[in-house]
């Protein structure tokens, strides 16, 4: 087992819809946008899933990526939406102010297991805790995931990986890195897992001599897990590059491992990051309107 010293840092969704989600995260959850990236080649470790085309990255959280769990948008240009499967399961947060913006701007607001939930573009669940958001820590508390086989899920995560057990029922597992850290919830369903299109993939970062063990561990479990990408290293444009493995547990769920040291020197704060964004938006936005009347 190792027992790394890692860092929750992000879930990556890919969006369809760029300039409604980006009002989803902005104007109703309240988050920021922390940085902005765009590439014109599909990634290497195939960050914004199997395409190789043109796509951006956003950033997107309540606070900055060395101390706050973030979201991070993929965004492929020319590819509208993606089919949602069974694997995510939802974000937790805690923050009664995202309620009241959410029914302020008519976003619809359900409950389910207790808490309200909206959905963002795309459908992806997120749990609304209705208390005040919390200023003095990250109002994200978990992620969930689905598994089949939760004694495969601890023998990934805890016994292979080194995670620590929160909380472990019939149903479902509540695990982390830390006390002070977003914690990651597997619950059990009975029914095979399908990750569709849509299929996103969890983020953390340990100290780059870790990678190794990671790598080491990973390779020599006698259980159904596998590395999808061995140590690549990832070029950002006028920024710093970083290593990731990604690996696969037993039921597919994607998690990439990237190096500490020189992800803190990407994931550095960007005060341009929105305004980028936004220019962005309107250049595709007039791309697709010009496509549009040449079809007509």
């Amino acid at each position: 087992m190792v027992t790394p010293t890692a860092r929750a840092l992000h879930f990556v969704f890919k969006i369809g819809d760029r300039a409604l989600t980006a009002k989803f995260y902005r104007e109703i959850l309240g988050m920021k946008v922390l940085r902005h990236e765009e590439f014109q080649e599909g990634c290497l470790a195939e960050c914004n899933g199997p395409y190789n085309n043109r796509w951006s990255k956003t950033m997107v959280g309540y606070g900055p990526e060395e101390s706050h769990f973030a979201v991070e948008l993929t965004y492929n240009y020319n590819v509208d939406s993606y089919v949602l499967g069974n694997d995510f399961l939802g974000i937790t947060i805690r923050s009664s102010e995202a309620i009241e913006r959410a029914k302020a701007n008519d976003w619809p607001v359900t409950e389910e297991n207790g808490l309200n939930l909206i959905l963002a573009p795309g459908g992806y669940k997120f749990f609304l805790i209705d208390e005040p958001q919390p200023t003095d820590k990250d109002p994200v508390e978990k992620v969930s995931l689905a598994s089949t086989n939760l004694n495969k899920t601890i023998d990934f995560w805890n016994t292979t990986l080194g995670m620590i057990i929160y909380k472990h029922d019939d149903k479902s597992i509540v695990m982390g890195y830390g006390d002070d850290q977003v914690k990651l919830e597997y619950k059990h369903i009975d029914e095979p897992i399908d990750h569709a299109t849509a299929y996103g993939r969890i983020a953390f970062s340990v100290p780059w001599k870790e990678l190794e063990n990671i790598d080491f561990s990973i390779r020599n479990a006698d259980l159904d897990y596998k590395i999808l990408v061995p140590g690549v290293c990832l070029d950002t444009p006028g920024k710093a590059t970083v290593t990731v493995e990604i690996i696969s547990d037993a039921d597919g769920h994607e998690i990439c491992f990237v190096d500490d040291e020189n992800f803190r020197k990407l994931s550095e704060f960007d005060p341009e990051s929105n305004a980028e964004l936004d220019k962005y938006i309107r250049k595709d936005e007039a791309r697709k309107e010009k496509q549009k009347a040449e079809a007509n």
